[in-house]
This record gives C-alpha cells, sequence and structure tokens, in this order.
C-alpha cells in the first residue's frame, strides 16, 4: 500500500502535470521521483507531443540536481508507457535508470501504450496502481475518452439570458455576457485542440476562433488549437476564421458523426464547440455532447433565438444535466454541467 509520502508525492506529480499547457493529443502527466527516505530528487512533467514524457524529465532533473536515482521510487499520474512512439518507452528510462518502485495513479487506457506496470513488475520492479486514481483520471477527462470510444471529446459553449437567449430578433449576439465571461471562455478554449462552429454562425459573427491572452493579443501559432467549420455554405476568404493566427479546417458536411470521424483521424482528442445553435442542436440530438458548459447573462431578452435548436417535442424529450460545478464570472454565472440521459431513452 502507497505511504502517505508516496501520496503526497503523488499530489505533487497532479500539480505538475495540471500546471503544464495543453498537451493534446497527449495526455497530461507528472512524475516525481523520491529516494528511499521520501526525500524528493526530482519532478516532471510532460509538456506535449514529441517532447520528453515526465518520467524521463524527472530523471533529468535529478540527474541536474547530483542525485543518484538507483533504487529510487518514482510516483507516476499515469501507468508508465510501453510503446516507441515519437519517443521511447518510459518502462525502458526508469528500468536504466535503476528504479525499484513505481507508484502510478490512473492505468494507461491506450491498447497501444499500456503494459508498462506488467514490463516493470517483469523486471522486479515493484510496482502499485490505482493511487489517487480519480484525481489521476480527472486530470485526462477529454483524452480518456477519445482513447476509450475512438471519438473526440465535445464540449458545448454557449452564452445566454437568463431566459435562454443567445441572440435578439434581429439577429444581434455581442456582447450577452461580459468581459469577464469571455476571458474566462479563452482558458477552456486553451485546454481543447480544436474549435468549432457552424458556416452560419462563422458568417453571422465573424468570429476568431483562436486563443486570446489577458491582453487580447493572440497566442502563438503553436499554441493554438485548430479551427474548424463545419457546413455547406461558402465562407469568403476574407473572414478572420481564415487569418494566419491559427490553422483552419473547413468540413463540408452536416453529420455529427462524419465531422468528429474526420477530426479524430486529425488526432483530435477535444473539441470545443461554440455558435450557433443549429450546429449545437446537430451534436446534442445526435447525443455527440459530453459536456455543456453556459454563461448566463443576469439579463432578460423576452423574444429571440434559442441558445440550442433541438428536436424535443414533449417533455419526455427532456435531457436531465448533472451539474459539476456553479460559479459567478464577474456579473455572469457559469455552468459547467454533464448530460444524462432522456426519460424516453431510459425506457426498457
Amino acid at each position: 500500500m502507497a505511504t502517505e509520502i508516496e501520496q503526497q508525492a503523488m499530489r505533487r506529480a497532479l500539480e505538475a502535470a495540471r500546471a503544464t499547457s495543453r498537451t493534446l493529443p497527449n495526455p497530461r502527466v507528472g512524475c516525481v521521483l523520491l529516494d528511499a527516505g521520501g526525500l524528493e530528487l526530482g519532478v516532471g512533467a510532460h509538456e506535449g507531443a514529441g517532447s520528453p514524457h515526465a518520467e524521463v524529465r524527472a530523471l533529468e532533473a535529478a540527474h541536474e540536481a547530483g542525485h543518484d536515482v538507483r533504487g529510487a521510487t518514482a510516483v507516476v499520474t499515469l501507468e508508465p508507457c510501453d510503446h516507441t512512439g515519437r519517443t521511447g518507452p518510459c518502462t525502458r528510462a526508469l528500468l536504466e535508470a535503476g528504479v525499484a518502485r513505481v507508484v502510478h495513479g490512473q492505468s494507461d487506457p491506450d491498447p497501444a501504450a499500456a503494459g508498462g506496470a506488467g514490463t516493470l513488475a517483469a523486471h522486479g520492479v515493484d510496482v502499485e496502481g490505482g493511487v489517487l486514481a480519480e484525481e489521476a483520471e480527472a486530470l485526462n477527462v477529454e483524452w480518456t475518452h477519445a482513447v476509450v470510444t475512438g471519438r473526440p471529446f465535445v464540449t458545448w459553449k454557449y452564452a445566454a439570458t437568463l431566459d435562454g437567449l443567445s441572440a435578439a430578433p434581429d439577429g444581434s449576439s455581442k456582447w450577452i455576457t461580459s468581459a469577464e465571461a469571455r476571458r474566462d471562455v479563452q482558458r477552456f478554449r486553451a485546454e481543447a485542440d480544436a474549435i468549432m462552429a457552424g458556416t452560419g454562425a462563422v458568417l453571422s459573427d465573424d468570429p476568431r476562433l483562436s486563443v486570446r491572452s489577458e491582453d487580447d493579443l493572440p497566442l502563438p501559432y503553436a499554441l493554438q488549437p485548430l479551427r474548424v467549420v463545419v457546413g455547406e455554405t461558402t465562407i469568403p476568404s476574407y473572414y478572420r476564421v481564415f487569418d494566419r493566427v491559427a490553422p483552419t479546417l473547413l468540413i463540408q458536411s452536416r453529420d455529427p458523426e462524419v465531422v468528429l470521424e474526420r477530426l479524430v483521424q486529425d488526432g483530435i482528442r477535444h473539441v470545443w464547440l461554440e455558435g450557433g445553435p443549429r450546429l449545437a442542436g446537430a451534436f446534442w440530438n445526435a447525443g455527440l455532447i459530453d459536456r455543456v458548459i453556459g454563461y448566463i447573462a443576469p439579463a432578460m431578452l423576452g423574444s429571440g433565438r434559442a441558445a440550442l435548436e433541438g428536436e424535443a417535442t414533449t417533455l419526455a424529450d427532456m435531457r436531465p444535466l448533472e451539474i459539476t460545478d456553479l460559479t459567478t464570472v464577474g456579473p455572469d454565472i457559469r455552468i459547467v454541467a454533464i448530460p444524462g440521459r432522456a426519460p424516453r431513452e431510459e425506457m426498457p
């Protein structure tokens, strides 16, 4: 059973992983190395595809500090990988370093990379898994979902008035929510690897669909999620979605399954879905929205366009939401929720 020191090290590994920028399509991973007495030798975190994994970073940090890692314990948020991709397997790095014990949180759900615990154990390493597993799994909800289901995780974000309207009768929608809410959205956008909108929303609002800093400056191109525009309507080349700030992909289809299939082929794990209500409705009706983030302004319109265009005809079509977070952002309310199944879907 993991010691209290090892559990504390796991919490530090989780913090190190959370502090990284977007690592998708790879998972966030943190690692802490301990000596036999529980002294911290090195900390590492994975920073994105092609960069060293967390275990290697921690070993490098320990060596740079002049520590001998032979006989050490590696505390890792995710089971060490056992395959060669753009980098070598972490199991090999740990074995070559002489690590004697490995404590990990989440088991690797990726068949291509799993098996690291077994390989380490077969070479005489003491292995314990499932330590703070719930927290470790929460670190990579979107990545895990994509690996297990074979399709990207979809987060739908919308902004609406208290009476559920996202645009006035004349089509105007800027700005329903506050500047604080819009800055908050940028933080969430940066955690996805694709930002998607329909052609209707692009034509009406001319959005950037990119991530900007607190100073309203675009993040570097390499840190920008892929911009995805879905629909069959032509978008003029002078629209901002085609600027050089971020890459843009056009998908001429209205079928959500086709769209997600194309994106998973491009390695996309987490889609941030914005505007408009018709595209969101198509994904909602298909049961392909995995998280809802709504920003609710303390205001009423009375008439206008609803935030979602679904196909419900009776209360039996109403789909419940499990609220996982409720907070104020400036004058607005931010609701984070997970969709459940409609009562009709639960009938035998």
